[in-house]
């Protein structure tokens, strides 16, 4: 009720009330503050500032009552709002924001007992003394309150404002992986993949995958743009396509799953919604896994977009879910234990999803029979060459994005696929949709130059003017010949030149090197008193300075 009454509606509650409050005894009176407050929604203060204000309205005064808890004399007139006590102190405060750069509340908090005194100290700000005891006491939430304009005008007059979503993804329950326990076949985990490629601007398609916890079920469905309205429709369809009825949906955080359209949707058809922790990925660790081995094993990691893409996907998909969910065996977990630092995991033996849904106790024998039916009506060699020939067209798709692909694609052929087993398979094969193999370098033969019958004369300026540039020797050579060259040549010239460079730098560090190691050899050095016993005397003679001559180095080289 309490949400459901408007703002006049009060007001005539008000109204109402205030008279038979006025009159009432101090017991009453409680009694009816209590009724005001369930049926407004109010705080019982504000209720009773509520009744003294109709009061005053009626006889032109103020009217004591007895639960206000200040004296108020008959010639009072309505309060018009308590005193702001920070209020003084709110340019200081922008000053002490600014001065941190702009940090938040609970940060500036711990920060202005450092902040203030080194303003203080080189005359940036000069607080009064009962403004300096405000700017130390004041609390987090205050700062917060006293510069929410601030911070609006600071940011350009755009006000960040939380998804309306965010009060929806309250209300869901969270489920860890550890709360799965074994379900019954029906509870699935929901995620979807982008396919964006190396950037996420613009609108590109998404794989919606829905993983069965209970037998590994997967059905993946092509979204042409990351939008609740188009989840939902997904859902709906892959209700139609799972064997049995789906009981619960797992989320995670994304805001096309917590919106108001799918959750709802999903209570409206009696599906248990739950979500994930936000950045656990762990809690979703089935459909993260069919993420890897289905998706993107099948579609790789180029970027697709556009609706007949979307098509190409969906037939895709269509025939990728028979041959991973009656075929492909997968594994699954049985149990995980701890001895340490070792984590010890047992899993269940391989079997497909098919077969965890027949060896299931809670499926139905209806279910089973259909089961098998399609089963025994499948082609795995049809299905792969499906899946390899919309895999074709993708690996089309990829290179040619916003442009209209030339021919119609050519249908699945499973007997020319079906011979072709077995003799194809290369080294280097990989599928259209999967990464190119990067190609050998194929090492280019150096053609002639028009500064090869000049690289002598180029290396004496070298010589003689270290510093030259390539401008200036393209003028050089211009007047040389002019017929060859020009400015155009600069670039050539920069490139020559830093190589020559290059080399006559690691020419001169070899050089060095070398003299080094025979200096080196040749120097007898001086003694160090300190690494015989009893003695911890300094070395001798200097390090650095000692310069072989002929007669010293004979007499240093001759001992006592």
């Amino acid at each position: 009720m309490v949400g459901k009454i408007s703002m006049g509606a009060r007001r005539e509650v008000v109204s109402v009330v205030a008279e038979r409050y006025r009159s009432a005894k101090r017991a009453e009176k409680g009694r009816i503050l209590d009724e005001l407050c369930a049926t407004t929604g109010w705080h019982r203060k504000h209720a009773v500032r509520a009744l003294s204000a109709v009061a005053a309205s009626r006889t032109g005064q103020l009217q004591p009552c007895e639960e206000t808890p200040r004296t108020v004399d008959d010639t009072a007139q309505p309060a018009s709002g308590r005193r702001r006590k920070y209020a003084g102190a709110r340019d200081a405060l922008i000053a002490l924001w600014e001065a941190s750069d702009r940090v938040c509340g609970k940060r500036l908090v711990a920060m202005i007992p450092a902040l203030l005194p080194a303003l203080e100290r080189h005359g940036r700000l000069q607080p009064m003394s009962e403004e300096r005891g405000l700017l130390l006491s004041v609390s987090a939430a205050t700062i917060d309150r006293m510069l929410v304009d601030v911070k609006i005008a600071a940011a350009g007059g755009r006000r960040r404002r939380v998804g309306f979503y965010s009060a929806i993804r309250r209300e869901v329950p969270i489920r860890t992986f550890n709360d799965w326990g074994d379900p019954p076949p029906g509870f699935c985990e929901i995620d979807m993949v982008a396919h964006g490629g190396t950037s996420v601007a613009g609108s590109f398609i998404q794989t919606l995958t829905m993983v069965d916890i209970a037998t590994g079920w997967t059905e993946c469905l092509p979204l042409v743009a990351r939008d609740g309205s188009l989840v939902v429709e997904a859902m709906t369809r892959a209700r139609s396509l799972f064997p049995w009825l789906i009981r619960g949906a797992d989320f995670d955080n994304d805001s096309a799953f917590m919106n108001d359209m799918v959750v709802p949707w999903c209570r409206e058809q009696k599906i248990e919604v739950t979500r994930s922790r936000a950045y656990k990925k762990n809690d979703q660790a089935f459909v993260e896994q069919k993420n890897g081995a289905v998706v993107r094993r099948l579609v790789g990691y180029g970027r697709f977009d556009g609706v007949e893409t979307a098509r190409v996907m969906a037939r895709l998909y269509a025939a990728a879910r028979l041959h991973v969910n009656f075929f492909q065996p997968s594994f699954k977990l049985k149990e995980k234990r701890r001895e340490g630092a070792k984590v010890i995991k047992r899993y269940h033996a391989p079997a497909t999803p098919y077969e965890r849904a027949l060896a299931h106790s809670k499926l139905s024998k209806a279910i089973k029979r259909r089961l098998r039916e399609t089963y025994r009506s499948l082609d795995p060699v049809a299905l792969l060459a499906e899946i390899r020939a919309a895999q074709d067209e993708l690996g089309e798709r990829i290179g040619k994005r916003g442009l209209a692909v030339a021919a119609a694609p050519l249908p699945a052929d499973p007997f020319g696929f079906a011979r072709s087993l077995g003799t194809t398979a290369k080294t280097t094969e990989v599928r259209a949709t999967h990464r190119r193999p990067k190609r050998r370098y194929k090492k280019r033969i150096r053609m002639p130059s028009k500064l090869d019958p000049y690289l002598a004369t180029i290396d004496s300026w070298l010589v003689t003017e270290p510093q030259i540039t390539a401008l200036a020797i393209v003028r050089r050579l211009s007047a040389i010949d002019p017929a060859t060259f020009g400015d155009k040549q600069h670039s050539i010239v920069q490139r020559l030149l830093r190589s020559l460079r290059r080399k006559a730098t690691e020419t001169v560090i070899v050089a060095m090197a070398a003299q080094t190691s025979i200096a080196a050899a040749m120097r007898p050095g001086p003694v160090d008193g300190a690494s015989c016993d009893g003695h911890s005397a300094p070395p001798t003679g200097p390090l650095m300075e000692q310069v072989l001559t002929p007669g010293r180095d004979q007499h240093l080289a001759t001992p006592n």
